[in-house]
């Protein structure tokens, strides 16, 4: 219930964005795209769901539980809550991330990026945490990125060691986490990511932030919970240089279909 009336107007406001901006597909997915305080990626997410993977999208407010029935969640780079105390601190405790846990245990698709995997790590949803770029520098850059795990729903439209070219743009992502949980990643093949050089090594160099083992995103236990570094959808066009992020939202896509 919306007791003030400021936030009738935001979910006004929302309300008029989802109508404004969708377009129905006959047949195609519902992607949610969560709006935080902060975010700045949300609009880029929706767009590539929405014109150039054909799929319908709804932003979800992050004050409200309703994910409106959508087969999806994107959690959606950007600065949630200005990152006060730590990246994806205040965030995970939004009505929002309730349901997003909810969907995740019933084995809902959930995509973190950048910040959103900042969120989903605080959330409980991945283990470890993201921590300052070695150096302590703000990186955007474009990066190659390997393919270690092409059974993920995240990841089915590519091949096993494949290497992707998808921009970065991040102060927190030094991936980290202790070495119970290392053992756990790998054995799992819950890495999902690797930074790598053009040709697919995985060396120091090739790091842009100083993570644990090159690491650059990771699944849950169950797989259908990823969290990524790179930005997918700043590489989804031609127009921006590079589509190799596509393959990202088409295996999402590919998965949803055959459920």
């Amino acid at each position: 219930m919306i007791n003030e009336r400021g936030n009738r107007s935001e979910c006004l406001a929302l309300g008029m964005l989802n109508s404004n901006y969708s377009h129905h597909f006959e047949g195609a997915m519902k992607f949610g795209v969560i709006i935080f305080p902060g975010s700045n990626c949300d609009h880029d997410a929706y767009w590539t769901i929405e014109h150039v993977s054909h799929q319908q999208a709804r932003f979800l407010w992050h004050e409200s539980h309703d994910l409106q029935n959508c087969d999806a969640v994107i959690v959606p780079g950007g600065f949630a809550y200005g990152d006060y105390l730590r990246t994806g601190a205040i965030a995970k405790f939004s009505p929002v991330m309730e349901s997003v846990k909810k969907f995740a245990e019933g084995g809902g698709l959930v995509l973190g990026i950048c910040n959103g995997f900042q969120i989903l790590c605080e959330s409980g949803l991945l283990p470890g945490a993201l921590m300052r770029n070695v150096g302590l520098k703000y990186v955007c850059e474009p990066v190659q990125v390997r393919v270690e795990n092409n059974e993920t729903p995240f990841t089915n439209a590519c091949e096993k060691g494949q290497v992707l070219t998808i921009p970065i743009g991040h102060m927190e992502g030094n991936y980290y986490c202790d070495a119970a949980t290392l053992e756990e990643l790998r054995r799992g093949n819950r890495i999902v990511f690797r930074y790598c050089s053009p040709s697919g090594e995985i060396t120091a160099a090739a790091n842009p932030n100083g993570s644990l083992e090159n690491i650059a995103g990771i699944c849950s236990s169950g797989g259908n919970v990823v969290g990524m570094m790179p930005h997918p959808e700043r590489s989804a066009e031609p127009e921006l240089g590079c589509t190799d992020g596509l393959k990202i939202f088409e295996s999402m896509v590919g998965a949803l279909a055959t459920r």
